[in-house]
């Protein structure tokens, strides 16, 4: 069995794992919560779609997700990186089999990138959440600046352009895992690692195009590892979280077989701005009195 069927191997068996875990996790509160309300609704399944579709194109889908969370107020802001890590989990798993399947990657580099993100990934859960609800703000807002910041970037051309390089050695692999190992841990906080992948992977002169398997198959194996720990400690909203993976998982598939191009320039101009707008609302919510929200 060749090197990257073992990996998609186990992807597959960690994904079914942690859908095993969530699902006894929801099965344990239906039974002490018999008006626990699981279906989610037209709008969080529409957000999961969406997201999800875009995500598949590169543009990233928690910045988008925690700005239509809070436009809608439909999460509570402790819970959004929460529900952002569960209910993105079983979408980004669909991406990554699909990407790694079809763009050459140096196989040593693929591997040690994902390790790292999903050490940093794990260490990271375990501190968000147990965070009460000001710091996890504050991150929320400091993660949305920095996705703006890199949307305008990308459309203005100021990424680096990259080389030829399928794959890392020596010094620049070493650099590359302990920039991956901490974006894991922020991305427990709703930091999206596509942008700043992307961008570290051109810096090294490798393809743009194998930022592709490597962020899609580093959030792959670090989600449902983070996703877990919010899971066991309920610190994420049920339904729509629900949503995301409901609406994503065919959103994903549409996205990487069906679409062929699209006005993404102008589509992270309009993100870039509602993003923004959010972090600012986001800040000011940390620093205001906070209001009891039900938890889902």
């Amino acid at each position: 069995m060749e090197a990257k069927t073992v990996l998609l191997v186990a992807l597959g068996v960690l994904g079914a794992v942690f859908v095993v875990i969530w699902w006894r996790s929801v099965s344990k509160r239906r039974r002490t919560d018999s008006g626990l309300e699981i279906k989610p609704s037209a709008l969080e399944t529409a957000i999961g779609f969406g997201t999800n579709f875009f995500d598949t194109l590169g543009i990233g889908s928690f910045a988008p997700t925690t700005s239509l969370f809070k436009l809608w107020k439909i999460v509570p802001d402790e819970l959004i990186p929460g529900t952002l890590n569960v209910g993105h989990t079983p979408p980004v798993i669909a991406q990554a089999f699909i990407f790694v399947a079809i763009i050459q990657v140096d196989l040593v580099t693929l591997v040690a990138m994902i390790a790292a993100s999903v050490v940093g990934a794990w260490l990271g859960a375990g501190i968000v959440a147990g965070l009460p609800r000001r710091p996890i703000q504050i991150g929320i807002a400091v993660a949305l600046f920095l996705a703006a910041g890199f949307f305008v970037m990308t459309n203005l051309g100021l990424f680096p352009a990259g080389g030829e390089a399928r794959g890392l050695a020596g010094w620049a692999l070493a650099l590359a895992v302990v920039v991956n190992f901490v974006l894991g841990a922020l991305g427990t906080l709703g930091i999206g690692v596509y942008a700043p992948i992307m961008t570290m992977v051109s810096l090294l002169g490798m393809n743009p195009q194998v930022a592709f398997p490597i962020m899609m198959g580093s959030c792959a194996f670090l989600m449902p590892v983070a996703s877990t720990r919010f899971v066991q400690k309920r610190r994420y909203s049920l339904r729509p979280a629900l949503g995301l993976t409901l609406g994503g998982v065919p959103a994903v598939l549409m996205a990487a077989f069906i679409v062929e191009s699209l006005p993404v320039e102008r589509l992270r101009w309009l993100v870039a701005a509602v993003v923004l707008y959010t972090a600012f609302v986001m800040l000011r919510s940390a620093f205001v009195k906070p209001t009891k929200s039900a938890v889902s």
